[in-house]
């Protein structure tokens, strides 16, 4: 009888463990967990937020940035931060209540119609070919049908977007590093390559040949940029609001920028650039918003 009782005791001790494991039962919380058996996948690694895959990498690459000059370029961020609020918005503001859009939009084409060597040449260095042709096909057509490229139907009709080719990015294209950030007075974020891209496409913008006199010139320039600001009105202000740092912000976004252009992974089809970038200063001439 004493046998017969203790295996009776093992048998319901043995059931009370199985029922503690029976399907549509959880398990204890103080039971340990138990080892994934081979062969088996770890479903809950599989979920976003709570394991990662092996083939899922979450890390990014910075932005390498050299910034030598940084306390140089944030005062001269900060000078052409107040330039824009002091001087260039008000200016701006009442602008846009004299000139309606149309007739802005108008003059910005015509500026832009204008810089139409600085793409050329540079899409043609670049071997950029197709889009030389396509910035000929688009002067020609701007210029006539455009009337004196005020209108745009070589965009509109046409699907023939600007290039965004310049000095540049050109002498990135043949292996030249942008080397330090400057942030320029008035200009805004450059880069000793790109300063020199600069001063080479002023070589080849025909403003500097039609309007030779240098107080005439500014004052052309200062109105395209006038121009082209009132177009954007805002989008600094929005920029500056989404930052923590604006400086650190905007000299990232400008290498980064740049970097696409150089490397071909941005279009070279003028269009919406990436990341987001702030509008001011702006000219119809340039190729990069804010930054030329």
């Amino acid at each position: 009888m004493k046998t017969a009782g203790r295996l009776l005791a093992i048998l319901i001790l043995a059931c009370a463990g199985c029922r503690s494991t029976a399907p549509g039962q959880r398990q204890s919380a103080d039971a340990s967990p138990q080892p994934p058996v081979a062969g088996e996948t770890n479903k809950e690694a599989d979920l976003p937020g709570i394991g990662e895959a092996p083939d899922v990498v979450l890390t990014a690459t910075p932005i390498a940035v050299s910034d030598p000059l940084e306390p140089v370029n944030r005062a001269f961020f900060q000078f052409n931060d107040k330039l824009y609020f002091w001087v260039l918005k008000p200016v701006s503001k009442g602008y846009v209540k004299v000139v309606p859009q149309p007739a802005r939009r108008g003059v910005n084409n015509f500026f832009s119609n204008i810089a139409t060597p600085i793409r050329l040449v540079n899409s043609a260095l670049q071997a950029e070919f197709r889009g030389a042709w396509v910035e000929i096909e688009r002067f020609a057509i701007n210029t006539t049908v455009g009337v004196a490229g005020f209108g745009d139907p070589a965009r509109n009709w046409w699907n023939l977007q600007k290039r965004t080719a310049d000095l540049g990015q050109t002498l990135g294209r043949y292996g030249l590093g942008p080397s330090i950030y400057i942030n320029w007075p008035i200009i805004g974020p450059s880069s000793v390559r790109d300063t020199v891209g600069y001063v080479g496409d002023l070589f080849l913008d025909p403003v500097n040949y039609l309007v030779p006199k240098l107080d005439y010139n500014l004052g052309v320039k200062s109105y395209d940029t006038v121009n082209g600001t009132s177009l954007h009105e805002g989008e600094y202000e929005d920029f500056k609001n989404a930052a923590i740092d604006p400086y650190v912000a905007l000299r990232d976004a400008y290498f980064q920028y740049r970097r696409s252009l150089v490397s071909g992974n941005q279009d070279n089809a003028a269009g919406p650039p990436s990341p987001p970038l702030p509008a001011y200063p702006t000219s119809s001439r340039s190729n990069v918003k804010w930054f030329r």
